[in-house]
């Protein structure tokens, strides 16, 4: 099997570890949302960009890092040093856990206060012992991610994220009579309950492979000595800058939640109304963009250890399809997703959060038909990324995206103040960021790789496709809308959708015989579409 169908495999398995960590993330947010509302959505909103800045610090290009060592290792069948890789990075995150938990903990009124949201004191205080445990997760995350096995990941995510949902719901409920900062501080605890068992989980799976994994150090061939020395210096040239770069988006979500909340209330926006905006920016639309973002997670996990390794072994055509699989797959996650999201924008959010105002929803609505667009770039920034980890030119993207974040700065603070536009224009901000990371990206992968992309297959097809099934959704919308009202007609519109999607990339031919294989009895679907002449 190629390496590009390695990595679409094992992006495949985390994909749908995503897609059912996002569901109930899904179910966790939408009805948060609808219990605490857009003011208690603000207070959560606040205090988690910085729980995330201290984990990028802590964590971010670790687990990357330990991947990209443990496959090259690997690779050059130095199975001690591969796993000797992950006990000095095991050790490295649990100090660096301990460090982040004991500094939030001591300052969090301070933060707070900072940020101009002291409500959020509980939301970001219960973080805390989330910031101990996530780091030595990802520690054995990287390890399995680096032998591409997905599946330890995927439970562990799993696992994570339902008793988040399950204890971070109770916790709102049940603090919800204790005021509202108190219960968004419940569903944050949410957070490090599901951090702990997910670390857990994760560490039993480890107790069962830990045997072969002994067993392969034990048979190991290569002789020269990888030093603990050697591994700290070079996981920290890989992490470094991936750290650096990851902590720009929790960086500029940290700024923004000091930045808005404060432009707002210079144009007499009050202390609270400027909360609840931020509440519908950050904690409902924001959360919807967000969902496509799985996909392209999953992609980058699976393709640094995938590049990295045919780089090892010198195989640029190898390289070559995978970079150009990874972007083509990407888009065709991305695009859909944002037409989608612009044509139903309102429909959406009135679907999902239908215990807010009419007000609330139609306010929400203009937010996400502005940042819908980010789907695209957000989804390709992230896999762009990867693929320059992979090669092992991890600065390149954080430059293009401090670019992007500086831009957004500009925009933020001078779009936010202009009535007509305010929070809106934070929405505007955060597309043209990333659409400005993504492009440079871009243009210096080609640069660099010496690819020189299909334009008409990766780029094109994808857009005819998208732009046709957000045609049929809108129409299927309007006409459905005076026969079963809107919640319905918005069901069945999004059905109709991917429905129209998928036939349209049959039709335009982006759907290829290769891609069909590597969904369940694709191969029987694919002869049926054979008969057609409608499949490649």
């Amino acid at each position: 099997m190629s390496k590009d169908n390695n990595f679409i495999k094992s992006a495949a398995i985390l994909s749908l570890a995503g897609v059912l960590v996002k569901v109930l993330g899904a179910v966790y947010r939408i009805p948060l949302g609808n219990i605490i509302k857009e003011e208690g959505m603000g207070y959560y909103q606040t205090a988690y960009p910085f729980y995330v800045l201290l984990l990028t610090i802590s964590t971010a290009g670790f687990p990357v890092a330990i991947a990209k060592l443990v496959a090259e290792r690997k690779a050059l069948g130095d199975h001690k040093g591969a796993y000797k890789v992950f006990k000095v990075a095991l050790i490295g995150l649990s100090f660096g856990g301990v460090l982040t938990s004991l500094f939030l903990m001591a300052n969090a009124r301070h933060i707070v206060s900072y940020l101009g949201n002291k409500n959020a004191y509980y939301s970001l205080i219960a973080l805390g012992p989330a910031l101990f445990f996530v780091p030595i997760m990802s520690a054995f995350r990287g390890l399995f991610q680096g032998r591409q096995n997905m599946v330890p990941t995927a439970v562990s995510q799993i696992s994570e994220q339902f008793f988040r949902v399950v204890s971070g719901l109770f916790l709102t409920y049940y603090l919800l009579d204790r005021g509202i900062p108190k219960a968004a501080g419940g569903a944050s605890f949410g957070g490090s309950i599901g951090a702990i068992i997910g670390t857990i989980v994760i560490f039993i799976i480890f107790l069962f492979k830990k045997k072969e994994m002994e067993k392969e150090v034990v048979n190991s061939l290569y002789k020269e000595e990888y030093l603990a020395k050697d591994i700290v210096k070079d996981l920290l040239i890989i992490a470094i800058p991936i750290t650096i770069g990851s902590a720009i988006t929790p960086i500029m979500d940290t700024i923004d939640a000091t930045l808005i909340l404060k432009r707002l209330q210079s144009i007499n926006y009050s202390v609270e109304q400027a909360n609840d905006l931020y509440g519908q920016l950050k904690g409902y639309a924001q959360t919807l963009i967000n969902l496509p973002q799985v996909f392209s997670i999953a992609i980058g996990v699976g393709l640094v250890p995938a590049i990295a390794e045919a780089q090892a072994k010198g195989n640029k055509r190898e390289i070559k399809k995978i970079i150009e699989s990874g972007i083509r797959i990407t888009l065709l996650i991305g695009l859909p997703c944002a037409f989608g999201l612009f044509v139903l924008s309102q429909p959406i959010i009135g679907l999902l959060f239908f215990r807010n105002t009419s007000e609330v929803i139609q306010s929400t609505g203009e937010i996400l038909r502005f940042l819908s667009f980010g789907v695209i770039f957000l989804t390709l920034v992230q896999t762009l990324t990867a693929m320059f980890q992979g090669l092992g030119r991890p600065l390149i993207p954080v430059i293009n995206l401090f670019i992007g974040a500086i831009l957004k700065i500009v925009l933020t603070y001078n779009l936010t103040t202009v009535p007509s536009i305010n929070i809106k224009g934070a929405a505007i901000s955060t597309v043209a960021a990333y659409g400005t990371a993504a492009i440079l990206d871009l243009i210096l992968l080609g640069a660099i790789s010496k690819i020189r992309f299909n334009h008409k297959d990766i780029f094109l097809k994808p857009l005819i496709s998208s732009i046709g099934m957000a045609i049929f959704v809108k129409m299927s919308y309007t006409l459905l809308l005076g026969i079963l009202g809107e919640r319905l007609s918005t069901i069945g519109a999004i059905l109709i959708g991917v429905l129209t999607y998928v036939i349209l990339l049959i039709i335009t031919g982006t759907i290829t015989d290769e891609d069909m294989a590597l969904i369940p009895k694709g191969d029987k679907i694919a002869k049926k579409i054979k008969n057609f002449k409608l499949l490649k």
